[in-house]
């Protein structure tokens, strides 16, 4: 996953689905002794075996919109929710991969240019062409503008503040309840990040962890670049934000102020800005990689949010 990603991760999603109860669909709920993880029928996703607690809810409440939405006559396809290991894997958490990633496409910013054609770059044309958000908006689109407003609102949305209301609408709102109870998508965010913000204190506090950021941040100084913090659940970003902040606008997908796209970098200017960028993003990868052998295990067994995590 390329450190810009703007996702993250570090949220457990909350998935948003359907009226489940309107569509006469059940969804069984996880228990103590392990829930409803495989699915009952074509369109829908196989949670892995191994998947964690959190994780197969979310897969739950996948194939809960699937199935609603089929139900009334529309087509949505269930979204596999990315296990947090996978997504770090090539963000630092496996040297290996991550070595191998940024050989090629550096920390992913000039490579979406040089690479427009390799959906393995997050944010290159074929990887938007290929994400899921596109995929719904093709199918939306060969809808009548009938059917999109009746798709609309058998998919549901976020709860308006003005009216009180803390529960998503429509499909995706009953979904929530039948997966997660009665707790609102608020109670479960609040109790998210009190444990983030639990485990980032714990992570920051780690003795073994604070010595070898220091030691992460010597190297990096030897080799000229800036060192502007050595948080431990910061540093193993902090090089790739810096050279985010570099980067023109029009390469970040921003548009002029009447909206329009900005003029796009061509290929032969965003090459040697990849070599450019190869060069410092394999620097940081080596001056990190004891810092990261040590990091990872504890962050991916208690994840905690930072300034892009620790890729």
């Amino acid at each position: 996953m390329s450190g810009s990603r703007a996702a993250r991760k570090l949220a457990v999603a909350v998935s948003l689905l359907p009226l489940l109860a309107a569509c006469g669909t059940e969804v069984a709920s996880p228990s103590a002794g392990g829930g409803k993880d495989r699915a009952d029928s074509p369109g829908q996703l196989d949670a892995p075996a191994d998947a964690s607690a959190d994780l197969k809810k979310q897969y739950l409440v996948e194939n809960a919109i699937a199935a609603c939405m089929k139900s009334q006559g529309f087509t949505y396809t269930p979204v596999a929710p990315e296990d947090l290991a996978a997504s770090w894997a090539t963000d630092g958490a496996d040297y290996e991969l991550t070595e191998k990633h940024r050989q090629k496409y550096g920390f992913g910013f000039y490579a979406k240019v040089v690479y427009a054609d390799d959906p393995q770059v997050p944010g290159s044309e074929a990887a938007e062409k290929n994400s899921t958000d596109t995929v719904h908006s093709d199918y939306r689109d060969t809808l009548t503008p009938e059917q999109r407003t009746a798709y609309d609102k058998a998919l549901g949305g976020p709860p308006d503040p003005k009216t009180g209301e803390k529960d998503w609408s429509g499909c995706q709102g009953s979904a929530e309840k039948q997966v997660y109870g009665s707790t609102t998508p608020q109670q479960r965010g609040d109790e998210t990040a009190a444990q983030y913000q639990a485990n980032a204190q714990a992570l920051n506090g780690d003795p073994k962890l604070i010595a070898l950021a220091q030691s992460y941040a010597s190297c990096l100084r030897k080799d000229g670049i800036p060192v502007t913090t050595t948080r431990p659940t910061e540093i193993g970003e902090m090089v790739k934000l810096q050279a985010n902040s570099s980067v023109p606008p029009s390469v970040m997908g921003a548009v002029n102020s009447d909206g329009s796209p900005m003029e796009p970098m061509s290929k032969s200017e965003a090459l040697p800005l990849l070599t450019k960028e190869i060069d410092l993003a394999m620097q940081d990868l080596e001056c990190g990689k004891e810092f990261r052998a040590a990091y990872f295990p504890k962050f991916l067994k208690a994840p905690a949010p930072s300034g892009g995590g620790a890729g």
